[in-house]
């Protein structure tokens, strides 16, 4: 396993992270025995970061990852996130930030998470969610900064909106956040142009989601493909939207045919050939995944001339998380 440095706050944290998502819930049937056995089975191949947040099985993920690091919490990197309270996700553009992310309750929220990982600290807290709405008047920040001077959280972020990743350039401009987790993918390349740039500028961290394109970069799908119920992949890929995806993936192996890589691996690749990228957090739900994502670390590095390869298949296509 590789390590980078995480922009400034200079944690040391392997280019292969764990992504705690489907361990939560909302993938479908997953067991608790498998999510444990991935777990551990990361954590065995040098994974020491792990991204999860208070809405992956409200808790659960965080409890699951708690039971695992015991005995291990030291050499591990955990970051969390804190959702808004309730109101339209993604907050709408009358939404005000003091009244989504009020003081007493991320404070209280921090409490909860806390006590979910079994730590008196937090290493990364980030914001679920955001808007641009917020960037002339960002109090939720001031609050989690004196969060960070009374020893709670160490360093802080933001997730970005997906329909709307650009918004958070302010914050990073500003010093506001020292890590941000950004959706960056072949298919979502837009990142490049200018959010990664600038956290690269400020010594923000990049944390990057969703690198497999919730699943269609993997390469295990058909255009016949059904997602159970409960799963939101379901709604993600509704209607004409998985075999479109699918077929553009398929495009996207024809440019990478004798490079060596896996489609999957592929994907990993392009993300970490990044210079601003600390880290991906590709989902493992088993043993078998936590084996096949980690392995891709010790590949040689994608070159220049596959990347710009695959600049071609940068999809611009809307916003699919709500649906169709």
């Amino acid at each position: 396993m590789k390590f980078r440095k995480l922009g400034r706050t200079q944690l040391e944290v392997s280019e292969i992270g764990f992504g705690a998502w489907a361990i939560g819930g909302g993938w479908g049937p997953q067991s608790e025995s498998d999510s444990v056995a991935a777990l551990n089975r990361a954590l065995d191949l040098g994974v020491n970061f792990i991204d999860t947040a208070a809405g992956y099985g409200d808790g659960k993920s965080e409890r699951i990852i708690a039971e695992v690091l015991k005995g291990r919490r030291e050499s591990v990197v955990v970051a969390t996130k804190t959702p808004p309270t309730a109101g339209p996700w993604p907050p709408s553009p009358y939404c005000v930030a003091s009244a989504r992310y009020p003081e007493k309750y991320l404070r209280e929220n921090i409490e909860q998470r806390l006590r979910n990982l079994g730590t008196d600290h937090l290493d990364i807290l980030q914001l679920h969610t955001w808007t641009r709405a917020w960037n002339r008047g960002p109090e939720p920040f001031v609050v989690l900064r004196k969060l960070k001077e009374e020893g709670k959280v160490r360093f802080v972020g933001v997730s970005t909106p997906e329909h709307d990743q650009n918004s958070v350039i302010g914050l990073i401009r500003d010093g506001w956040v020292d890590v941000v987790q950004v959706i960056y993918n072949i298919f979502e390349q837009e990142p490049a142009a200018e959010l990664l740039p600038a956290a690269a500028e400020a010594g923000v961290g990049i944390i990057v989601r969703v690198v497999f394109d919730e699943g269609s970069l993997t390469g295990k799908w058909s255009g016949d493909t059904q997602f159970p119920e409960g799963d939101f992949r379901r709604s993600y890929f509704q209607g004409d939207r998985l075999g479109r995806a699918v077929a553009r993936a398929g495009r996207v192996a024809e440019t990478i045919q004798g490079s060596g890589y896996t489609l999957a691996q592929a994907a990993m690749k392009f993300a970490l050939a990044h210079p601003a990228v600390g880290t991906v957090i590709p989902g493992m739900r088993n043993p078998a995944q936590a084996q096949a994502n980690c392995a891709a670390s010790g590949m040689a590095d994608m070159g220049p001339e596959l990347q710009q390869g695959l600049h071609k298949h940068n999809w611009l296509r809307g916003f699919w998380y709500s649906g169709k």
